[in-house]
């Protein structure tokens, strides 16, 4: 059970006898579970506060006169919010300890005992109404520390399978960038026309076996494949090569052909002027 620790303000050394002597025909500790602390005796509100802060109950022992009533109002003010409880206990009047009268004072130390205890009861349905709400608290405290403790794994679990989702997507964006590279360098289908067109507008697509030739000088058998009207290619750089190559031998037999046509016609003419010089001839000699 606990002890409740009771502390008692009086104003002078001498009341600090007068009341020890009235504590000795009190069981406090055995019968009600009281430990009188300590017995301070002074009236200055600073060394009050030090000795009776944190205390269970608070007596204020002044005298019955005006000074005692004024000091122990002081005192209460001051200290109400530093202790449990605070109940104000009247000494009779005089100080000397042979004269006055130590039964008195026990009564009335029993009288502040009781009070304090009364109001406790009075404050105790409030007590227990607190007590209600700090136990319904407290369950809730726990729910929500239990919930708390249950995100927190499941925070830990969530984390363990985000490192392992960047690191999967890390593999994949590799994974990605691999078959990417693998496509890029896919061969492909172009169309013939089209690509002839892109590079030469205007110039008229030459027959498919002068591609077929150009692929086989050009040593790109396997990598450049021809038909249909299609280019089956590894590289777009091959296929552009093949066909500047194709167009470049275009050119060339052209410019062959033109020469030879020139040839024909300057050789013609010649024969042409040996004629009419060999008619022009045969005429003289007629006449």
């Amino acid at each position: 059970m606990t002890i409740v620790d009771v502390r008692i303000l009086v104003e002078g050394a001498s009341d600090v006898e007068v009341v020890s002597k009235a504590l000795q025909g009190l069981a406090l500790g055995s019968e009600y579970n009281i430990t009188i602390s300590s017995i301070i005796p002074t009236t200055n509100i600073e060394i009050a506060k030090s000795a009776a802060a944190g205390a269970d109950l608070l007596i204020i022992a002044t005298d019955a006169d005006r000074v005692g009533r004024e000091l122990a109002e002081r005192l209460f003010n001051e200290l109400s919010e530093m202790v449990g409880h605070i109940e104000r206990m009247k000494l009779p009047l005089g100080h000397d300890l042979e004269h006055i009268d130590v039964e008195l004072v026990r009564k009335e130390l029993k009288n502040a005992l009781v009070r304090a205890g009364l109001k406790t009861l009075q404050r105790l349905p409030e007590y227990m109404e607190l007590r209600r709400d700090y136990l319904d608290l407290k369950g809730k405290f726990e729910e929500l520390e239990k919930e708390n403790e249950e995100l927190k794994k499941k925070i830990e679990e969530l984390e363990k399978k985000y490192q392992e989702a960047q690191e999967e997507l890390k593999r994949a964006e590799a994974e990605n960038s691999r078959l990417m590279d693998i496509v890029k360098k896919r061969a492909k289908v172009y169309s013939l026309k089209e690509k002839w067109e892109e590079l030469f507008p205007g110039v008229e697509l030459p027959s498919e076996e002068l591609f077929d030739k150009a692929v086989k000088n050009l040593g790109f058998s396997g990598k450049v494949i021809v038909g249909q009207g299609f280019v089956y290619a590894e590289d777009e750089k091959l296929l552009e090569e093949l066909l500047r190559t194709v167009y470049l031998a275009l050119k060339l037999t052209e410019k062959e052909e033109r020469e030879e046509r020139e040839i024909e016609v300057v050789e013609g003419g010649e024969e042409v002027e040996e004629e009419i010089e060999v008619i022009e001839t045969e005429g003289e000699k007629v006449e």
